[in-house]
């Protein structure tokens, strides 16, 4: 598609730091992809997890039926939960950079498999209204930004683009990090209408391999080493996005400016 900015991967899952899927399509709403990260995995304070603490999570595998209203997750153990979806556990107010997410705890015997594998209390939690998103609906990458990530730091072959866990990954741009000057402009996506806003900050798992958990590339150092820190000591890499009209998004769908 020569240098015409492309949809080539989508990224969602239904828990939150699970697995990812690669749906061929997703339909974007104004708070988000519909059906991604519904469901989040809190400690027993209530708190969600984040950053390395996330590593055993990664390689679990969620699977949600939205009209059973049905959850599995498969742990890397072999070991399956599976239950009613349905959150009539304890209320809690989850805490989201910043933001409040009102949300349940899911019961039945997810608590008992996540907390044996883990060897922590690990609980699953479902957000009351939307999805559990971090800070904005939508997140975006380019392929060459990865490239010259995995350039900068030496790496051999390709360095999955999945670390970074962003809604769409893109191909096409005319150069590496294209994407950080597209902000505060729409762009057509597909059937969806997308602002490009501010770059994301980056955290310790994109160190981690997003198949294992296990950390295999020094990501967040070689990105302090080559690109800007900001006036609060992150590091940005990928932009969010926030939804301006609605709409079905597909694999090979080109991204326009408006």
């Amino acid at each position: 598609m020569g240098h015409v900015p492309h949809v080539v991967r989508i990224n969602v899952t239904p828990v939150k730091s699970t697995a990812l899927h690669h749906p061929a399509e997703i339909r974007l709403e104004r708070r988000g992809a519909v059906g991604d990260r519904t469901f989040f995995f809190v400690d027993g304070h209530g708190r969600r997890f984040s950053g390395a603490t996330k590593a055993p999570i990664l390689p679990i595998r969620a699977s949600y039926d939205r009209t059973r209203e049905w959850l599995e997750l498969t742990l890397p153990n072999g070991i399956v939960a599976a239950g009613s979806a349905l959150a009539d556990g304890r209320s809690l107010v989850v805490d989201f950079y910043g933001r409040d997410v009102a949300a349940r705890i899911v019961e039945g015997d997810f608590a008992e498999a996540l907390t044996a594998y883990a060897g922590h209390e690990v609980l699953l939690a479902r957000a009351e209204e939307g999805e559990a998103l971090d800070v904005r609906p939508v997140t975006l990458v380019s392929l060459e930004s990865v490239a010259e990530l995995a350039r900068r730091g030496g790496h051999q072959g390709t360095l999955s683009p999945a670390r970074f866990r962003m809604t769409l990954e893109i191909e096409g741009v005319e150069e590496p990090h294209a994407e950080d000057a597209w902000g505060s402009r729409p762009f057509r996506v597909g059937e969806a209408l997308l602002r490009i806003g501010d770059p994301v900050p980056r955290c310790a798992v994109t160190n981690l391999d997003p198949a294992t958990g296990v950390r295999d590339f020094p990501t967040l150092r070689v990105l302090r080493d080559y690109r800007l820190i900001s006036a609060k000591g992150n590091v940005h890499f990928g932009v969010y996005a926030d939804v301006l009209e609605p709409g079905v998004v597909r694999v090979a769908d080109e991204i326009r400016p408006v």
